[in-house]
């Protein structure tokens, strides 16, 4: 196992059995979700069922949130209120295999689309975890809504 380059603060683990048609549970239970495949993918699609993509696009929606805070914080600008929508898709490459792409939209209701333009630029740019993970390695379009 490499090392890590950061220095870990919190760790949360998961264990997934039986792959996209499966579950997937964290080991402190706080997460526990079945999976399957979506027909439009081929799959059964079964009901009460969640994806991969789901849980990325809800966790890269709270992580950049909770770093959009941070950020406006540093500012001393009020953010709260802020709604993060996180599409994520996932669909073939060019080069072969399978990809995902993110379409970012954050609307902050207490600022101008021009007072929030540079915070989420910045969340996105320097501060969100999830956004250092991806850089250069999904399709990815920010859209910011003021007030």
């Amino acid at each position: 196992m490499a090392a890590y380059t950061i220095k870990p603060l919190v760790t949360a683990t998961a264990i997934n059995t039986g792959g996209r048609n499966g579950h997937s549970e964290t080991t402190d239970h706080s997460v526990s979700v079945d999976l399957s495949v979506r027909k439009e993918m081929g799959g059964p699609g079964l009901p009460n069922t969640t994806t991969p993509e789901h849980l990325f696009a809800a966790g890269y929606a709270a992580c950049f949130g909770g770093a959009l805070e941070f950020v406006a914080h540093q500012h001393k600008k009020d953010v709260s209120g802020t709604v993060v929508t996180c599409e994520t898709s996932v669909g073939p490459r060019e080069g072969g295999g399978f990809g995902i792409a993110v379409k970012m939209h954050v609307k902050v209701p207490k600022l101008s689309a021009d007072e929030a333009r540079p915070l989420v630029e910045e969340t996105h740019e320097k501060v969100c975890p999830y956004s250092h993970a991806t850089r250069g390695n999904i399709d990815f379009a920010l859209e910011v809504e003021g007030a």
